[in-house]
């Protein structure tokens, strides 16, 4: 299943991975320092050094600037990352599990759970014992329990395999579709019906330290655990007999590995509603140019994800003056036109560049 050992041995794509994290790295610094409010790039820095290193004038850790700096750019920076992270390495996963180039992590009905999750809570009002993170919580309730619905439905009658996946996946999405449309039909509340749409857009703007910790520990540890799991991935790609003949059953792993897709993407929708297509164009890119197999897959779309959104970010704060446009318009109108590109420049599947 690996590439052509000519052009995408191991010293490329490692080299790639380091060229990722200093990408990262320096896209992160960078990126704060842009916004809509025109600030120095040496406050921006004196701010971060004072906070993190107790270096400066104590002047720095506090004021406007300080609160702009700490608690409003970087939040939402390192929140985009981490969701990047997540949303592309559950895409590569996903295409794996139902063996279809074209999957992303909404394709087996993830999507339509958060969107009928958040739905509820913000037209019904399920989930008030929440709180104030009652929508984001009953978006990942959503997710998740949707997931499992999933795999219950595939399991009926004989043994789940990514055909039946798939298709379980697609009626549950519908079935969850409609429902979400009837509920915001008939309730005729003109304010809810606004905050859904726009919760459907999504948005970075909410990120707080305590909730990109939370996002930033699922996206590593289950991007770390799928990395482990690149064997099994790769025999997905072959089939399940093929993998049989090997002597590796996947029917529990593909459970397994739609579950731990589940979370992550669950925890992502709760951290900032639906960002569509990182899953999708993130994976195709990176797949055509290092091939399929995913110890390298892995690694190099969990941080080509993350250093997408968190331009993408940047771009949504300055692209209209005075105003934010929401992630999700933006990685649709980038991602829908680069994977029609993508499409129509060669056939691909997962061949990779071949």
């Amino acid at each position: 299943m690996a590439g052509r050992k000519d052009t995408r041995g191991a010293p490329l794509w490692m080299a790639a991975l380091v060229l990722l994290l200093a990408a990262l790295a320096l896209s992160l610094l960078a990126a704060v320092t842009i916004g809509s409010t025109d600030i120095p790039i040496s406050d921006v820095y004196h701010v971060i050094f004072y906070k993190l290193f107790g270096a400066g004038d104590p002047a720095w850790g506090e004021g406007n600037l300080f609160r702009a700096v700490w608690f409003l750019r970087l939040p939402r920076l390192i929140l985009a990352a981490g969701i990047g992270v997540s949303l592309s390495v559950c895409g590569v996963v996903m295409q794996a599990v139902v063996k279809n180039p074209l999957a992303d992590p909404y394709v087996l009905g993830i999507s339509s759970g958060a969107s009928l999750g958040a739905t509820l809570a913000i037209m019904v009002g399920v989930g008030t014992a929440f709180g104030a993170n009652s929508i984001g919580i009953m978006a990942f309730l959503g997710a998740f329990g949707v997931s499992l619905l999933v795999v219950g439905l595939a399991n009926v009658g004989s043994r789940a395999n990514s055909v039946k996946l798939l298709l379980a996946g697609m009626a549950v999405s519908s079935v969850c579709s409609a429902f979400s449309n009837f509920i915001v039909y008939t309730a005729h509340d003109r304010e809810g019906m606004q905050t859904v749409t726009y919760w459907m857009m999504g948005s970075l703007a909410g990120a707080t330290w305590e909730g990109d910790v939370a996002v930033l520990l699922v996206a590593l540890l289950g991007a770390g655990f799928f990395w482990t799991q690149h064997r099994n991935l790769n025999l997905m790609l072959l089939g399940d007999e093929s993998a049989i003949t090997l002597g590796t059953d996947l029917h529990r792993w593909r459970q397994l590995y739609l579950l731990v897709s589940a979370a992550m993407v669950g925890f992502a929708v709760y951290s900032a509603g639906m960002i569509g297509f990182v899953g999708l164009v993130v994976p195709h890119v990176v797949r055509m140019i290092f091939g399929t197999d995913h110890k390298k897959l892995i690694p190099l779309c969990a941080l080509s994800g993350a250093v997408f959104l968190v331009w993408a970010d940047v771009a949504c704060r300055v692209i209209i003056p005075g105003t934010e446009l929401p992630i999700g318009i933006l990685t649709s109108m980038i991602g829908a036109p680069c994977f029609i590109y993508l499409m129509a420049r060669k056939k691909y599947g997962f061949g990779g560049g071949g």
